[in-house]
């Protein structure tokens, strides 16, 4: 019975997997159950029915009287409805002319009845709802004037100037991204850049390496260092060198230039025979491997853990499960746009439930793991007016090219996810949220963020869409220790790659003690100083407070304790495709 069973599920599961290539990796059955919530309680929802007809009314009256001041050419810079603030297609003098003003005023007025329709629908659960209110904006705007050459008025008056060859260069760019994608290339602009030459060019040598990362111990440029090193563990899901990017914005770079001596961890690209690495096997062989390595290198028993992104998740879960076991090698800890509690975290939420998940084990059940660009459609619909759409019109019709820099080219660098710690992530952390509610397993035993001892210095970027500022701050909320709590401009990973110099950059920082009473994020941010430039010196000034005297950098490896120099950094694991 179980074999047969067993047969079933792989149906179940390849049709999954075929579906998911058709689908950017989002769940049907989780979209058509959320429209099906929202369709049935508004079916029976009389009240709300009748404010949408009443709705419907005022606004193609406001429309019908906006029309009429057109035509008598009174009214015309006085819209009936302004775009939404972050929304800059109508922003253009032009859309203010006759017709164009008209497209651009009844799209929007179409589309605030929309949100109105999908949103206060009394019995959809909030998750439900906030897919709906997505999923209908996003078919809405495929219809937004602004995408169409014929219904743009910029687009129509560049083609004049140009005689249209700016269509001829947007069907080049077409057939050049195209057969890029056909062929796995990189983006185009991106070959001038390249690991080891432009990128991730700090000197250092791998010391250690095991079957699931290569450690890094960058060389000093100064005379004297910290005794306590740094170790940095980036997320598993991306490249580590956006935190060695550029030799001007290179964060390790800056780190050994203030007198620091630096370690990165650099996973490997996993592939179909990694399948069955999970969660423990990442912290065992990824985190305590490295801080057990460079106990013997440094000879020293305690380091400042930095954590990016989950990188920064994963070694909250190891310094947890050391605080738990007496082990106190973690002098502090830095954790840079990273969540422990993941209950409001971010835009990715809308698809984190049962069917999502379920939908994506299926999908990498077929392969053994899932590659970053089969989720590229998820993470593209949540900015799709910047990322589909404005792409379409400026690189296709417009038929120019976004110059590339430094931060694009390591964003197209993509890396796979092992099945089971995908999984195990996924449900453990997302959908269950086990970290913040005592639930997680740590050699079979659970942990507490609240055992940690060692100091904290949390990072928070203002336009984080993956780790909202407000979600990283809930650290305060879990922790028992010293928070120092920074809030700089930026988004993900711009915000963090912020080097002193870097225009536009200005933080917010403040110490909470771990015997002060707790203010929420909102209070925080109202009462603190807004400080210019670049929040990189504030952090250096923090880990030397916490830091011994200083004293002679060590020996680069260890040859006498097995642990001599395998290569020159940036290593080999890095050029894994």
């Amino acid at each position: 019975m179980k074999k047969e069973n067993s047969q079933y599920d792989a149906m179940d599961k390849t049709l999954h997997a075929a579906m998911s290539k058709l689908t950017s990796g989002l769940s049907p059955s989780a979209l058509m159950a959320a429209y099906a919530d929202w369709a049935v309680h508004l079916a029976l929802s009389p009240g709300k029915q009748a404010h949408l007809m009443e709705k419907a009314t005022r606004k193609s009256t406001r429309l019908a009287g906006y029309l009429s001041e057109c035509t008598t050419q009174k009214g015309q810079n006085q819209p009936c409805i302004e775009p939404l603030p972050f929304d800059k297609r109508f922003s253009d003098p032009t859309w203010k002319k006759w017709p164009f003003n008209l497209l651009s005023q009844s799209f929007l007025l179409n589309q605030q009845w929309w949100s109105n329709a999908t949103t206060d629908v009394n019995g959809v659960t909030q998750q439900h709802e906030n897919v709906v209110e997505f999923a209908t904006r996003q078919m809405l705007d495929i219809f937004s004037p602004s995408n169409y050459l014929l219904t743009n008025p910029q687009l129509l008056e560049q083609t004049k100037q140009e005689g249209g060859q700016n269509l001829v260069r947007g069907m080049q760019n077409l057939m050049d991204d195209m057969q890029r994608n056909m062929g796995n290339k990189k983006p185009v602009g991106t070959e001038g850049y390249a690991v080891g030459k432009n990128l991730a060019v700090t000197p250092g040598k791998v010391v250690y390496r095991n079957h699931l990362i290569e450690l890094i111990q960058y060389e000093p440029v100064t005379e004297q260092v910290r005794p306590e090193p740094i170790l940095i563990v980036p997320a598993w899901i991306m490249k580590y060198y956006i935190l060695d990017l550029s030799a001007q914005n290179s964060l390790v770079k800056y780190l050994t230039e203030q007198g620091f001596t630096v370690f990165m961890v650099s996973w490997k690209n996993p592939d179909q025979d990694d399948r069955d690495l999970g969660m423990a096997d990442y912290r065992k062989y990824g985190v305590m491997d490295a801080i057990d390595t460079i106990g013997k290198i440094t000879g020293k028993a305690k380091i400042h853990g930095i954590g990016y992104c989950l990188g920064g998740t994963l070694l909250s879960i190891a310094a947890a499960a050391m605080s738990r076991d007496g082990d106190d090698r973690i002098q502090s800890l830095s954790l840079l746009a990273t969540q422990v509690d993941f209950s409001e975290a971010g835009e990715l939420m809308l698809f984190i439930n049962e069917s999502q998940v379920s939908f994506l084990e299926d999908m990498m059940w077929e392969q053994g793991y899932l590659d970053a660009k089969q989720m590229s459609g998820a993470f593209q619909l949540l900015r799709s007016n910047d990322l589909i759409w404005s792409r379409m019109v400026h690189d296709y019709l417009m038929g120019n090219r976004t110059p590339v820099n430094d931060l694009m080219a390591w964003n197209s660098d993509t890396t796979r996810m092992p099945y089971k710690m995908h999984s195990h992530y996924l449900r453990k952390l997302f959908l269950d949220n086990d970290l913040t509610e005592g639930r997680y397993l740590v050699d079979d035993k659970p942990i507490s963020i609240s055992d940690i001892r060692a100091p904290a210095f949390v990072v928070g970027t203002q336009k984080d869409h993956v780790a909202p500022w407000q979600s990283v701050y809930k650290f305060h909320l879990l922790s028992d220790t010293d928070v120092t709590f920074l809030l700089t401009s930026g988004g993900h990973n711009a915000g963090i790659v912020s080097e002193p110099g870097h225009p536009r950059r200005s933080y917010q920082i403040a110490t909470t003690k771990k015997e002060a009473k707790y203010t929420d994020p909102n209070s925080w941010e109202a009462k603190q100083a807004h400080h210019e430039g670049s929040w990189w010196p504030e952090l250096t000034k923090w880990l030397h407070n916490h830091s011994s005297k200083l004293t002679a950098p060590p020996t680069m490896g260890a040859p006498n304790k097995k642990l001599s120099v395998l290569c020159d950094a940036p290593g080999t694991y890095i050029f894994q495709n």
